[in-house]
């Protein structure tokens, strides 16, 4: 059952990354990320471009940017990630051999990719916690959810090396509520 709070959430993060609103996209974006992490309790949520050749974060909660904010496109969870269009969790940063240390302190990560319509993966949303076993089930629905409804923030194209990307512009939680009935949780 979706909680108020989360369905609340969601509707902000639409109202975010309205078009009118998207010339201003760190601005959003930083929003964005304020906003997941307040309403879940996260420790910290970072927004990441991917190109065809890197990642890189472009917006974050708190004041200390990560440790890595570029790293070659197939690096860390982030690059497993985009390798597989699919949610990559650690529970336990410590134990997975592909995490890149971010803060010191963290347990697990969670890292959620943001697809276009065709599924390339445009972006991520990098969660953690600093805690270990973090992430239930519940929270990967609602990442995605964020990742789906954030869509937007990412632009349809990346320069005169990629090819351009159509972002799936969902608008309204029916629009989400009708995607998340086809998206496993896994």
């Amino acid at each position: 059952m979706e909680s108020d709070v989360t369905r609340e959430t969601l509707d902000r993060l639409s109202e975010l990354v309205d078009p009118v609103r998207t010339h201003e996209r760190q601005i959003c974006a930083r929003e964005a990320a304020d906003l997941i992490c307040r309403t879940r309790g996260y420790r910290w949520v970072g927004l990441y471009d991917v190109t065809d050749t890197e990642i890189a974060a472009f917006a974050w909660t708190g004041n200390v940017a990560p440790a890595f904010p570029r790293f070659p496109r197939s690096q860390g969870l982030n690059g497993a990630a985009v390798a597989t269009g699919d949610v990559v969790i650690a529970q336990d940063v410590a134990q997975d051999p592909r995490y890149l240390t971010a803060f010191a302190t963290t347990g697990s990560e969670a890292i959620v990719p943001v697809l276009t319509a065709d599924r390339q993966v445009v972006g991520t949303i990098d969660v953690e916690s600093d805690r270990q076993n973090a992430f239930s089930p519940e929270d990967v629905r609602f990442l995605r959810r964020c990742a789906i409804a954030l869509g937007p923030l990412w632009p349809p194209s990346r320069g005169m090396n990629e090819r351009p990307r159509r972002i799936e512009n969902v608008s309204g939680l029916g629009a989400l509520r009708a995607i998340d009935r086809s998206t496993s949780v896994g």
